[in-house]
């Protein structure tokens, strides 16, 4: 599993409000492992693919792009962070 990060830079309320309208057309079955978090100025977005490969098609994919404009969201800045080893998530936690 490879971890990338989408970093939006902006309000926060404005890119959350867009963020949300673009995870409603990607079905949560759809996200190995998926973090979203609020910084001062923007948002970083934390998405798990199968693979470096997969990841690379899927951030620069036009389909990608488009999700993002329909969503309101600007262009990325786009860090592609490196094979996931390990992942906990306490059971029943869900944010």
């Amino acid at each position: 599993m490879f971890l990338g990060a989408y970093h939006f830079d902006g309000d926060p309320a404005v890119l959350l409000a867009a963020y949300r309208r673009l995870l409603a057309g990607f079905p949560p079955s759809t996200s190995d492992l998926h973090v979203s978090i609020e910084r001062g100025d923007g948002i970083t977005i934390f998405d798990a693919c199968p693979s470096q490969a997969v990841f690379s098609a899927f951030s620069t994919s036009p389909e990608f792009g488009a999700a993002l404009h329909a969503a309101g969201l600007p262009a990325p800045r786009v860090e592609p962070l490196g094979e996931v080893r390990t992942a906990r998530l306490r059971e029943g936690l869900e944010a």
